[in-house]
């Protein structure tokens, strides 16, 4: 199937705009199957495949549901899914919140480490979740049994699953301190620790993320991002459903294959685009671009609203490679919008607000290694980037190692607190206390406050003390 013979969900339809303002997921989910919007699933050259409004994957989820319920999975269960960019795990994943089950989204095997490192890390993750049953495609059947039957939970294609009979029964009540679903983060491998999200904090999460962005009536989501990691899970698909958002999805193999045709897609679009990356998305797509391409003929990216960048350290030097490579398409450098968050708060703690676009401060090096400065040396210089303004109802502190709170341009450890803060790590109450202390969440960043933005400086736990100076692997990994 090609664009010519099927029409995408519309931008904008006649049902009133809800920005996340939900008591659970439940409700967002029965909100959003009233509009005509949904989502669009494009094939490896980044036309239209699939079409799937809202509406439909309300129904399909509900009928999703009977067979869990059938197939005795309740409340506080979970549920293993292997996120493959598609309707069938967007059908499960909220088939699995009208029962109260968990859904645990888990990555699909990649092109590196092959079979059998891909087996035993989701045995690791299947031990870490413990659920009944482990839903996947059944194009990875070999690779998915092997490492369910090693955790001892059952295992089947969601093809076989969507077979199982569907018997009429009454859903149960969602309650919005009910745990949503768990979360791993992309790299909880070795010692993978769940993150539980209830409603409550999903949604406070996602109508801060929108209402920061000025989330409009034209704007519409394109997306290569996997749904086992929190910017896509949550920034692309959950967000997409709460704030009844239109979105276009690319398969990230597809991206990896072929990432212009992310840029084709946000071209496509009539109305305004939200699109997110990691530092290396942009990177690869400048570097794909020749300096013989005509770039404004191939492409328009002047409706490019929100240039989202996170999930990593921001480059600003890459960031403005894209927009040398990519100006002449209409893109504006004041439409990348860093952003700061992590798992442990659902997604976003700080976003910067829209139009600023990306803001930095060069700070000396031997602030950030912590030595005295050698004077008979030049001042050595790294550019930090702004992460943008804490969401609303969020609140960021910069403590020192004394436990106390650092003023402006003082580097400490990140804490923050707010409603969108994780209910717990599953089944490991250590590893919670460790980093919940009175509602304060240590979220193992380094970095400082200036006017009340954020700046990251790096990970805690990674900085690497060298005859007693701090450095950081971005800043030797950036030299090499």
């Amino acid at each position: 199937m090609t664009d010519a013979v099927l029409t995408p969900t519309p931008n904008d339809c006649d049902l009133p705009r809800i920005r996340a303002q939900f008591a659970t997921f439940n409700e967002a989910i029965d909100y959003a199957a009233r509009s005509q919007k949904g989502l669009n699933f494009h094939d490896m050259r980044g036309e239209l495949a699939r079409v799937y409004p809202y509406a439909e994957m309300r129904e399909e989820a509900l009928v999703m549901a009977r067979r869990l319920i059938a197939a005795g999975i309740g409340k506080e269960d979970r549920v293993a899914l292997i996120a493959e960019t598609g309707a069938d795990f967007a059908a499960l994943f909220c088939a699995c919140v009208y029962v109260g089950a968990w859904p645990v989204p888990l990555p699909l095997p990649t092109t590196f480490g092959g079979k059998d490192n891909f087996i035993d890390q989701l045995a690791v993750q299947l031990m870490s979740s413990d659920p009944k049953i482990l839903l996947y495609p059944e194009e990875i059947a070999e690779m998915a049994e092997a490492a369910a039957a090693r955790q001892g939970c059952g295992a089947e294609s969601w093809q076989d699953f969507g077979r199982r009979p569907a018997p009429d029964c009454a859903l149960p009540e969602a309650s919005p301190d009910d745990i949503c679903y768990l979360q791993y983060s992309s790299g909880s491998t070795r010692f993978p620790t769940g993150v539980a999200v209830t409603h409550r904090a999903l949604l406070h999460n996602l109508y801060g993320h929108s209402t920061t962005m000025n989330l409009g009536a034209n704007d519409r989501c394109v997306s290569w991002l996997p749904w086992y990691h929190d910017m896509g899970l949550v920034g692309c698909l959950l967000s997409l459903i709460a704030n009844q958002v239109s979105g276009d999805y690319l398969k990230p193999d597809a991206f990896a294959r072929r990432p212009l045709a992310w840029l084709d897609m946000i071209s496509r679009n009539p109305g305004n685009t939200l699109s997110y990356s990691p530092t290396f998305g942009y990177d690869i797509c400048a570097r794909r671009i020749s300096s013989q391409s005509n770039v404004a003929e191939r492409f328009d990216l002047s409706r490019w609203r929100i240039a989202g960048n996170g999930a990593d350290m921001i480059r600003p030097d890459v960031m403005q490679n894209f927009v040398n490579a990519f100006a002449e398409a209409g893109f504006k450098a004041s439409a990348f919008t860093p952003s700061y968050g992590l798992a442990e708060a659902v997604l976003a703690v700080t976003v910067m607000p829209p139009g600023e676009g990306i803001r930095v401060e060069l700070v000396e090096e031997e602030r950030l290694s912590g030595a005295a400065r050698d004077l008979s040396r030049p001042a050595r210089y790294r550019a930090i980037v702004n992460c943008g303004k804490p969401l609303p109802d969020m609140e960021v502190s910069i403590l020192g190692e004394d436990g106390k709170e650092r003023g402006d341009h003082q580097i400490g450890k990140v804490w923050c607190r707010g409603p969108s803060v994780m209910h717990s790590y599953f089944r490991n109450p250590e590893a919670t206390n460790d980093c919940l202390v009175d509602g304060w969440l240590d979220t193992g960043d380094m970095g400082y406050t200036a006017n009340g933005y954020l700046f990251i400086v790096g990970r805690a736990k990674d900085m690497i003390i060298i005859n007693g100076k701090n450095h950081w692997p971005q800043d030797i990994e950036w030299a090499v």
